[in-house]
C-alpha cells in the first residue's frame, strides 16, 4: 500500500502540513511564528492554508522563513516548491468542490511516480478511507431498501444489484445522469464488503473495489460531477496499487486525465496521463499503452504543446491495435475505430482539422453508441468549422445534439458547448441560425452539470421533459413543429 510519507522529492503542500503537524502547531500558529520571525505582521493563517493546499506557492522570501520557523534545511523547502511548480500541481478551476479532490489525486499519483514498481504499497488500505462514500456522499453502511430515507431511493432505470460487467455495457447506451447512482451503489457494496472482510478476503476484494471505484468515477464525471469523479478515482488508484495491479492503476489515471481535460485543466490532465503511462507501460497491454499515449496526446494538444502531442500520437500508433483476448476486461470498448477517432480529436485540438475529418467521421456515425457519436460528432463539427465549412459543421453538430439527448451524457453536452462557442464567430450564416434554434429547442432535454449532487438527488431532479424523451426514445421536436 501507499505510505503517508514516501521517500524522494516532496510536494510542498503535504510537506508543510506534515512539518506543522509534527510540531503540534495550528496554521494560525505557523502564521504567527512567520510574522514574528520575519517582522512582517500581515501574513494570516489563510495564506498558510493556501500553501498547504497548493492553491498558491510561497516565493523565495517566505520559503526561507518557512525553513527557519519549521527548523528544516532551506533546500528541503526550495526543492519541494520547485517540484510543485514544475509539475503544475497547484489546483486549477475545475470547480470549488473538485480542487481539493484534484490535489489529493495528483499527490497520490506523484507518490506512485516516485516508486512505480509497487514498493510504495506496503500497508493496509485502512478503514478511514472507506468511511464515507466518495461519490454519493453517504456511508457504505447506509440503509438501502424500502425503508431507506428518501436520499437512498432507488431509480427505476435498473435493478440495484447490477454487476460491473453489465454496468459497463449499459454505459455504452446511457449517460452518467442515468447510471451514476448505480455506479455509486456498486461502489458502496464493494467498499462495505472490503471493510467487513478479513485480511485474506480484503486482498481478494481489492481488484473489485478498484474497478468499482474507477467505473463510479467515470459515471460521476459523465453526470457532470467532477469532484465526485476525482474522489472515486483516488480511491480506485489506492485500491489498484494495493492490489499490485499496475495496468489498472494506469487506466485509472488515464480516466482521471480525461476528466481534467474535459474540465478545462490540460496541465493537470497532462501530468496524470504522463504518470499513468510512465508507471504503467511496462506491464500494460498493447491497447492500454495506445490508450494512455492518446490521453497524453490530447492533454498536450489542449495545453498548446503540439510537439509533445505529435510524439505521443506517434507512440500510440507504434503501440499497435488492441489484441483480442489479451486486453483486460475493462478495456473491452477500445477498438481501432475508437483509436482513430482519438487521433482525429487530438488533431482538431492541435489546429489540423483537415487530417481529422476522415478519422472522426466513422466514430460520429456508429449506431448504438449515442454518447460516442455525440462526443466525436462534436469534434467532427469543430473540424468542419475549422475548415470554414459552416453548413457541414452545423449538420454534423445537429446530429450530435440529438445523440446527446439520447445518451444523457454531460460530457457530450460539454463538447457541444465548445462547438457553439466557436460557431458564435459566424452569426450571419443561415446554418448557424438554424442550429441555434435547434439548440434552444433541445435545451430542456439535455442533461446539466450537477457538482456536489448525489446520484439519487440528480435522478430526482432530472428535467421531466428529458425523462419523458428518454423513456420514449424520441428526440426533441423543434419549437413550432407539427
Amino acid at each position: 500500500m501507499i505510505p503517508s510519507s514516501p521517500s524522494g522529492p516532496r510536494l510542498l503542500g503535504p510537506l508543510l502540513a506534515e512539518l506543522r503537524s509534527a510540531r503540534g502547531w495550528s496554521q494560525q500558529r505557523v502564521a504567527a511564528e512567520l510574522c514574528a520571525a520575519s517582522g512582517v505582521p500581515t501574513l494570516t493563517r489563510h495564506e498558510v492554508s493556501r500553501w498547504e493546499r497548493q492553491v498558491r506557492l510561497p516565493g523565495d522570501f517566505w520559503s526561507a522563513w518557512l525553513a527557519t520557523v519549521l527548523g528544516v534545511p532551506g533546500e528541503l523547502i526550495a526543492e519541494a516548491a520547485a517540484r510543485s511548480r514544475r509539475l503544475g500541481v497547484a489546483p486549477a478551476a475545475v470547480d470549488p468542490a473538485g480542487s481539493r479532490a484534484r490535489f489529493a489525486l495528483l499527490t497520490l499519483a506523484h507518490r506512485w511516480a516516485a516508486d512505480p514498481t509497487g514498493g510504495t504499497s506496503a500497508g493496509p488500505l485502512g478503514d478511514a478511507l472507506l468511511r464515507d462514500d466518495p461519490v454519493a456522499g453517504v456511508s457504505p453502511t447506509a440503509p438501502e431498501g424500502p425503508d431507506a430515507p428518501s436520499g437512498g431511493a432507488r431509480p427505476r432505470a435498473a435493478p440495484d444489484g447490477v454487476g460491473l460487467a453489465a454496468l459497463r455495457r449499459w454505459d455504452d447506451l446511457l449517460g452518467g445522469g442515468d447510471l451514476a447512482v448505480l455506479g455509486a451503489r456498486r461502489l458502496r457494496r464493494a467498499a462495505r464488503g472490503y471493510r467487513l472482510a478479513g485480511p485474506a478476503g480484503r486482498r481478494r476484494l481489492l481488484p473489485v473495489l478498484a474497478e468499482s471505484a474507477q467505473l463510479a468515477g467515470w459515471l460521476a464525471a459523465d453526470a457532470g460531477d467532477p469532484a465526485a469523479g476525482l474522489a472515486a478515482y483516488r480511491l480506485a488508484l489506492r485500491a489498484a496499487l494495493a492490489a499490485g495491479d499496475r495496468p489498472l492503476a494506469a487506466y485509472v489515471l488515464g480516466s482521471a486525465s480525461h476528466l481534467l481535460a474535459d474540465a478545462g485543466d490540460p496541465a493537470g490532465a497532462l501530468t496524470l496521463a504522463r504518470i499513468g503511462y510512465a508507471a504503467g507501460r511496462a506491464t500494460a497491454s498493447a491497447g492500454l499503452r495506445a490508450l494512455l499515449l492518446h490521453r497524453v496526446a490530447l492533454a498536450a494538444a489542449l495545453a498548446g504543446r503540439h510537439r509533445a502531442a505529435d510524439r505521443a500520437l506517434a507512440g500510440a500508433a507504434g503501440a499497435g491495435a488492441p489484441e483480442p483476448g489479451r486486453e483486460p476486461p475493462w478495456l473491452y470498448w477500445l477498438d481501432e475505430a475508437e483509436l482513430a477517432a482519438m487521433t482525429g480529436r487530438t488533431l482538431v485540438a492541435s489546429g489540423r482539422p483537415a487530417r481529422a475529418v476522415p478519422l472522426l467521421a466513422r466514430a460520429a456515425t456508429v449506431p448504438g453508441r449515442p454518447r460516442r457519436a455525440a462526443v466525436y460528432g462534436s469534434w467532427l463539427a469543430r473540424a468542419h468549422l475549422g475548415l470554414g465549412e459552416v453548413p457541414e459543421a452545423c449538420e454534423v453538430a445537429s446530429a450530435a445534439l440529438l445523440d446527446a439527448v439520447r445518451s444523457g451524457s454531460h460530457r457530450a453536452v460539454g463538447q457541444l458547448t465548445e462547438f457553439r462557442r466557436a460557431l458564435a464567430a459566424h452569426p450571419s450564416e443561415p446554418a448557424a441560425r438554424r442550429y441555434a434554434g435547434l439548440t434552444a429547442s433541445a435545451r430542456p432535454y439535455l442533461p446539466g452539470p450537477a457538482p456536489g449532487w448525489s446520484g439519487e438527488a440528480r435522478a430526482r431532479r432530472a428535467h421531466p421533459a428529458r425523462r419523458a424523451a428518454r423513456r420514449g426514445g424520441g428526440a426533441p421536436r423543434p419549437v413550432g413543429s407539427d
